[in-house]
């Protein structure tokens, strides 16, 4: 295989994308004393289209919402 053509493709693109925002939302979570027990990625498309990158959030209990909701305002509001 190609190693060139794979890491040069939309898709790969699109799938490392994909992983470097997983890792930035992990790494923010982390920081801010959060982990969601499932962080997922899924990369759409075909070979001709790259389609769209998603990371899944998954399921989390009420108490871990609540703290993500908590640090989610505290960032939100003005500085």
């Amino acid at each position: 295989m190609n190693t060139e053509r794979v890491t040069s493709s939309p898709r790969y693109a699109k799938f490392k994308e994909v992983m470097d925002a997983r890792l930035a939302l992990a790494s923010a979570l982390r920081k801010a004393g959060i982990q969601l027990p499932a962080l997922d990625i899924r990369v759409t498309g075909r070979a001709d289209d790259p389609g769209y990158g998603v990371v899944e959030l998954g399921i989390c209990a009420a108490p871990v919402a609540q703290q993500l909701a908590e640090v989610i305002t505290r960032g939100a509001e003005p500085r």
